[in-house]
């Protein structure tokens, strides 16, 4: 059963402000340098793009069987793609 508190009406709050509000995705400023940090696994890559540690923009996504066989380096270098 759950009841619905002060408590956690405080932290429904906390977390939908933290989703609408600034540093969730930035918007890019062409004159500063950006970051991208990529990730990949035996199953998916993932990507980050950030500017000043703020991310801008993001992309998941799993792996289709063709590239499930390639080496972690060239996953990440899809994810970069």
């Amino acid at each position: 059963m759950f009841i619905w508190t002060n408590l956690t009406e405080t932290a429904f709050t906390t977390l939908k402000n933290a989703f609408v509000t600034a540093p969730i995705l930035a918007l890019p400023n062409f004159q500063l340098p950006f970051t991208i940090e990529t990730d990949a696994s035996d199953i998916g890559i993932g990507a980050v793009l950030s500017q000043q540690n703020h991310p801008i923009a993001f992309v998941s996504r799993s792996l289709g069987p063709r590239n499930k066989g390639l080496f972690v380096y060239e996953k990440e270098y899809l994810a970069i793609l």
